[in-house]
């Protein structure tokens, strides 16, 4: 047997539960009316921390420029579709339709929502102890083949679990009568840990039950402690047996209000949780385990009923006057049950709960078939492409540039900075302000990011920043995204065959694929200044679209200026030769993009070969010589959108001259 119980071993009860969650929960008031105003004037996206909307985004198959996109989209409901988008109905999936679930604007959802809702409740049950007292009830529910979940105040002991039993299919069929519960015994004695902080047990369940029926026919839910699942402002689901009732769900009425380190609180207007109950997002990912109310008091401190008397144990939970809903987070959950020292039959079932569905209940997790890789990066790559052609064509609703609207989003922009100052002052006010307000840091995925809408010409096609060549956005998105597959697909093999490979392998191989398998973008700063770190590498107003060649002709030579004579190499990208390369398009563009890069990242770029100081009277005589142009704008105001920060010289170009850049070298 073993147990794991961390912090003090007093007996738990439901009272010291309620009383942790009502001081939490008093504690977090101003801010959780910030959170409510957030949502209220600008919607969920902006009420989390932005890294946790992106990782929120991402689960969902899409990024802040899309999510910018279908926000900037006339709100106009379409009958055929159920979204309020204006595409045909081929266009939705439940990308789509989850994305504007989030955002607040559609709450149809597809069919599949209810299968997978189906799914995910086989995997929860009753849990019923049994004592001289008479016993009490709670929900449990499977995280793994073996694994039952539920709270430390539902089985707190190894002894009480092994009182206790699970049943499912405790609940009405389609016709209304009861199904036949399926019942199991726990086996604490091959698993039991438990954490009175966290408020909850994990315990071991029999393989079969007297009946000779297999637990594997209830399913499991995965358990991931990647953040992401959930962000605040959103809707999560319940399924539950509340006071030990027959089977019963809470969809979409609980609304997150705040999130902590370890807790979730999250109000409806309805009724409390059941103890032990798994909290779910729209894709039926468990978020947290339900563990508490937050009760409502009298002006002593006293539990209240819902009839306005005083609550007594006794009465059960669902009497118990409330006024928001507490879980655990199962991200914590996992770290502490991570941290077990655990050995035999005991760590095998703990790993169990870290490893993916569809492997055995006693297997090593073994890698996944070659076929099975291939499918996954093709799927991922239709996602990609779909997510990307679909923010390509909502952009043909937009206006490509609105003047007025960004010269007002400018104003606000600026409004500390004291352009009169110049010199040093003014540089290190303007860094601090872009790097402030660089809220949004998306990763370097161009197909997605940059050809959409981005980097979109007045046309609304794209132009090859050094050669000035016109594309469709589709040609690049398409072309990209079979790139990032044959990337993938060849780091896949190379893993495959070279399985003691360590990082620095790792890390040549991927420069040998990229150098083969380039995409249609630019690093106006070369990627190797910076060694491909983020966020540089993913900023996106350094990123320009470029094809292949004109990209590979360029390299990672600085800019320079030409005296026209026979030995530079000459291509429709520009002029080249070892020591400079001189752009046949753009310049103006490019120095923008440059200045603002040593603005936002000094002494990034070093002064001993990258982009020496004495090359900054280059860049500023091109950026005199060549206007911001109106792409240029639209480009500008369309990363703001995304970034959440702007490029100085694009807004203020006279700032130029004013600005001290003498410290921005290594």
């Amino acid at each position: 047997m073993v147990t794991a119980e961390h912090g003090s071993r007093v007996e738990t009860d439901y009272l010291t539960q309620l009383a942790q969650a009502e001081r939490r929960f008093d504690e977090r008031t101003a801010k959780r009316e910030e959170t409510r105003r957030t949502i209220e004037h600008r919607g969920v996206l902006y009420a989390d921390d932005p890294e946790r909307v992106t990782k929120r985004l991402a689960r969902l198959n899409a990024d802040w420029s899309l999510a910018r996109s279908i926000e900037r989209t006339e709100t106009e409901p379409r009958t055929t579709t159920g979204s309020t988008l204006p595409l045909a109905p081929d266009s939705f999936g439940a990308d789509v339709l989850g994305l504007e679930r989030l955002m607040g604007r559609n709450d149809l959802t597809g069919v599949a929502f209810l299968e997978g809702g189906h799914l995910a409740a086989r995997s929860i049950g009753r849990v019923t102890v049994s004592g001289p007292d008479g016993g009490h009830h709670g929900t449990g529910f499977m995280v793994s083949s073996s694994l039952l979940m539920t709270n430390h105040h539902v089985l707190r002991s190894p002894e009480e679990a092994a009182r206790a039993v699970i049943e499912f299919n405790f609940q009405a069929g389609l016709d209304g009568r009861p199904l036949n519960p399926v019942v199991f015994r726990l086996e604490p004695q091959e698993f039991f840990a438990t954490d009175r902080d966290l408020d909850f047990s994990v315990v071991a369940v029999a393989e079969h039950n007297q009946q000779n029926e297999r637990l594997s026919d209830f399913h499991w839910l995965p358990l991931d402690g990647a953040e992401g699942k959930a962000v605040l402002g959103e809707f999560v689901n319940i399924i539950q047996h509340p006071d030990g009732e027959p089977k019963q769900l809470a969809l979409r009425e609980n609304q997150i209000v705040d999130v902590l380190d370890r807790f979730v609180h999250y109000i409806t207007d309805t009724a409390p949780g059941s103890s032990g109950s798994p909290v779910f997002n729209d894709q039926w990912e468990v978020v947290a385990l339900h563990h508490s109310a937050v009760p409502k008091t009298d002006g002593e401190g006293r539990l209240l009923a819902v009839d306005g008397s005083l609550w007594r144990p006794e009465m059960g939970e669902h009497r118990l006057a409330w006024k928001a809903n507490e879980g655990v987070r199962i991200s914590g959950v996992l770290e502490m049950l991570s941290r077990l020292a655990l050995t035999g039959t005991a760590a095998r079932l703990r790993d169990e709960l870290f490893r993916p569905p569809g492997t055995s209940r006693t297997g090593g997790g073994l890698p996944p078939e070659p076929a099975d890789a291939v499918s996954a990066v093709d799927d991922a790559a239709e996602r990609d492409l779909n997510a990307a052609l679909l923010n390509l064509r909502l952009g043909d609703e937009r206006v490509y540039y609105d003047r007025s609207a960004d010269a007002a989003a400018q104003a606000a922009y600026y409004t500390g900075i004291d352009a009169g100052a110049g010199g040093p002052a003014l540089r290190e006010a303007l860094t601090g302000l872009l790097e402030e307000t660089h809220e949004r840091r998306p990763s370097y995925k161009p197909a997605r990011m940059v050809y959409p809408w981005v980097d979109l010409h007045p046309d609304r096609r794209l132009r090859s920043v050094y050669s000035g060549k016109s594309f469709s956005a589709e040609e690049f998105i398409r072309a990209d995204i079979a790139t990032e597959a044959a990337r993938l697909r060849g780091l896949q093999e190379f893993l495959l065959h070279e399985s003691a490979a360590g990082p620095a392998e790792l890390a040549a191989e991927l420069d040998v694929l990229e150098a083969s398998l380039p995409f249609n973008c630019e690093h106006v700063v070369p990627q190797s200044w910076f060694a491909k770190r983020e966020p540089m590498r993913g900023d996106l107003h350094h990123l320009f679209a470029c094809e292949v060649a004109c990209n590979s002709f360029r390299g990672n030579i600085p800019y320079m200026d030409f005296p026209d004579f026979d030995e530079v190499v000459r291509e429709d990208c520009g002029l080249r030769e070892r020591g400079g390369f001189e752009p046949g398009h753009s310049k103006g563009a490019v120095a923008r993009a440059t200045l603002y890069f040593l603005l936002r990242y000094p002494k990034l770029v070093g002064d001993t070969g990258e982009f020496t100081e004495n090359r900054l009277p280059l860049l500023l005589n091109w950026h005199r010589r060549e206007p911001v142009s109106e792409h240029e704008l639209h480009r500008n105001a369309a990363i703001a959108e995304i970034q959440g920060n702007r490029n100085p010289l694009i807004d203020h170009p006279e700032w130029a001259s004013a600005i001290d850049f003498s410290g921005v070298w290594a």
